[in-house]
């Protein structure tokens, strides 16, 4: 019997937060270096300090995320800068409530439970979401599932899977 195995990679737009951060960043490293120049070199230190921060920092704001799902198994790592790789969560598709587009009626009973998002962060596209029980606590994940991704967790559990 062969696998049932999809994968999706998903490219996260930088919002504004994202830009502020970087912005910010290069903004006050560039005065540190100014003031270091003009009033005291010991600033320098600062500035040096800063930019290693700015080395580590930036590449956590230019994400991507891939969703792997195989017999069942739904894996979703984050990529960093396309070059760090790391897992985020693994989610047994029997844990699943339900599946729904973000903003739907099925999840009102939801409403309450913690959210992560592993979305587009694309307003032109529908992100779903995966409500999932663990320990008897209810977590939404949000993902950007494409139709065949949809369609084999339709295929799996039918009365789990909403398209509304």
């Amino acid at each position: 019997m062969s696998d049932l195995y999809s994968e999706l990679l998903i490219k996260r737009n930088s919002g504004a937060k994202e830009m502020v951060i970087r912005v910010g960043m290069i903004a006050v490293t560039a005065l540190l270096v100014v003031a270091g120049l003009l009033i005291d070199p010991v600033i320098l230190l600062g500035a040096v300090a800063l930019g290693v921060a700015d080395y580590f920092v930036f590449p956590m704001l230019d994400l991507e995320y891939e969703y792997l799902q195989v017999n069942g198994e739904l894996d979703v790592d984050k990529i960093m800068s396309r070059s760090k790789r790391k897992k985020v969560i693994s989610i047994d598709l029997e844990q699943t409530e339900v599946v729904a587009p973000l903003g739907s009626h099925q999840l009102d009973p939801y409403k309450n439970a913690k959210q992560y998002d592993y979305s587009a962060n694309d307003p032109q596209q529908k992100p779903y979401v995966l409500v999932i029980s663990e320990k008897s606590e209810a977590k939404k994940i949000v993902l950007q599932l494409d139709d065949t991704m949809l369609q084999e967790m339709k295929r799996r559990m039918p009365r789990k899977v909403f398209n509304d």
